[in-house]
Formats: C-alpha cells, sequence, structure tokens
C-alpha cells in the first residue's frame, strides 16, 4: 500500500512538473480576438497595387488549405505581369504624349 502512494505522489508531482514547463513555454493559453466578420489578415493598398505589394501578400495558414509553394509560384507571376503592363502602360503614355 505505501508503495502504491509513494508512486501516485511521484506520479503527481511530475504531472505538475510537465504541466508548469508546458504553461512557460506555451504560455498562458491566451488568443488573439477573433477578427470581425468579413475582415481579414491578408492586406493590400486599395488602389496603384504594385508587384512589391502582391509579392508580400501572406495568406493564413490552415490545415486543410492552399499548397503555400503553388501560391507563392502564382503571386510571383502575378507580380512579374504587373510589371509588365505597368512598363507598357508607361511606354504608351510615353508616345502619346510625344504625338
Amino acid at each position: 500500500m505505501t508503495t502504491a502512494l509513494i508512486y501516485l505522489i511521484i506520479m503527481v508531482l511530475v504531472a505538475a512538473v510537465v504541466f508548469l514547463l508546458a504553461s512557460l513555454v506555451f504560455g498562458r493559453g491566451e488568443e488573439l480576438a477573433p477578427l470581425p466578420p468579413g475582415a481579414s489578415p491578408t492586406r493590400l493598398p486599395s488602389d496603384d497595387i504594385s508587384s512589391d505589394d502582391v509579392r508580400e501578400v501572406k495568406f493564413q495558414q490552415v490545415l486543410r488549405g492552399y499548397k503555400m509553394s503553388e501560391v507563392d509560384w502564382v503571386l510571383h507571376r502575378l507580380a512579374d505581369e504587373l510589371d509588365t503592363l505597368r512598363t507598357r502602360v508607361a511606354e504608351l503614355e510615353a508616345t502619346r504624349e510625344h504625338s
């Protein structure tokens, strides 16, 4: 009976130490306030989006989400296309002003 009591006390002490260590490492379990409905942590300027803005876009990571490497690849392609289009528009506007 005494041996069982000693094992029980040791198990409780080990559980307490593990709990305290986990609390120190992971914090008190506080969570950020939820976003308002319809809000997104992903940010883009309201107008004049540049290729750098597109390159800086980050998405929330979710358990069942998109493959990050594919999303990054598409965003880089989109940013390159934006650069090409803006350069072309600037060339056309410069040509039109000289005419």
